[in-house]
């Protein structure tokens, strides 16, 4: 019976000292999370001082993202022998001169991706890589300050396709107004007197003219989260037809020393766009379509894969 007793005496203690030892390191692995969050509330506090110093900041983040398969005898499938891949990145640069009295902000936006599907029993099919997102983007901002949150400002945005067509779209947004930026990491753009050019060997669809242009971009870097979304938005004055908006959004989560998760998507609406694809490019084209009689559909790409913070 006393053998019985000092076991589970023993027991007894052995469990105590364990529940105390358990709560004992729960209690100093939240006071460690409190350090850590006041370090990085004081680091933050350091980076907002170091960006709200005069002169150039320059930076750069991507993604890149990719896959390869092959298939023998899969019957399941509509091609059963087969090999397939894709590959496609995306870059987001920019070079901004911040001033007492003045800012000039740079930004380039660049994201490219191609497939291929071989066919092994079809000896005629295309087997090589062909491209399917194809975005370019770049923007310069001058302006200069009435206050720390408005300026009068000049804004020059050119954008196009590179890999295919280079030019053919293309488009140059030339405009003044005003911009304000409420905080740090957001500017947004408005010029009533904007001029759209548009560069295209179809003349009879693509033309240029006169609105107003509304940019908005919002970047941020929070620890190892970087983020950046711009949307670009032209109303023309002379015909809704001739308006034109895109919206690009970019994350990046860094992982492992410069290695990380992207994710990238884009959005884009332009009926010029959507009504020369239909009259030249469809696979059956239709000559004799209108800007009325064509249904303006929503343009969208998204990339998910690995990252790379410059």
């Amino acid at each position: 019976m006393k053998k019985l007793l000092l076991v589970g005496m023993g027991l007894f203690f052995a469990f105590s000292a364990h529940a105390q030892t358990e709560e004992e390191l729960k209690s100093e692995i939240g006071s460690k999370k409190d350090s850590i969050k006041a370090i990085q509330k004081r680091v933050d506090g350091l980076q907002a001082k170091l960006d709200a110093l005069p002169g150039w900041k320059v930076g750069a983040f991507g993604t890149i993202g990719g896959s390869i398969s092959q298939f023998n005898n899969w019957f399941a499938q509509g091609i059963p022998n087969n090999s397939s891949g894709n590959i496609g990145f995306t870059v987001n640069a920019f070079a901004n001169l911040k001033e007492e009295k003045f800012f000039w902000r740079n930004a380039a936006n660049l994201n490219l991706s191609w497939v291929k599907l071989d066919d092994k029993d079809d000896p005629n099919d295309d087997d090589s890589f062909r491209q399917a997102t194809d975005v370019f983007n770049i923007t310069s901002l001058y302006g200069r300050k009435l206050s720390e949150k408005f300026a009068i400002s000049t804004l020059a945005e050119y954008r196009t396709t590179i890999l295919s067509n280079f030019n053919d779209p293309g488009y140059l947004d030339l405009g003044v107004g005003a911009t304000w930026t409420p905080i740090a990491d957001l500017v947004v753009v408005i010029h009533p007197l904007n001029y759209n050019f548009v560069f295209s060997s179809e003349d009879t669809i693509f033309e240029s003219s006169m609105g107003a242009k509304i940019v908005a971009d919002y970047t941020k870097q929070i620890g190892d989260i970087s983020f950046k979304s711009n949307l670009s938005l032209f109303q023309s004055y002379e015909s809704s037809n001739l308006s034109n908006w895109t919206w690009t959004n970019s994350f990046s989560y860094t992982l492992w020393k410069m290695i990380g998760v992207g994710f990238d998507f884009g959005l884009r609406n332009n009926k010029q766009e959507t009504l020369n694809y239909i009259v030249n490019n469809a696979p059956t084209p239709n000559p004799d379509a209108t800007f009325d009689s064509i249904d303006n559909e929503l343009q969208t790409y998204w990339t998910l894969g690995l990252s790379y913070k410059f």
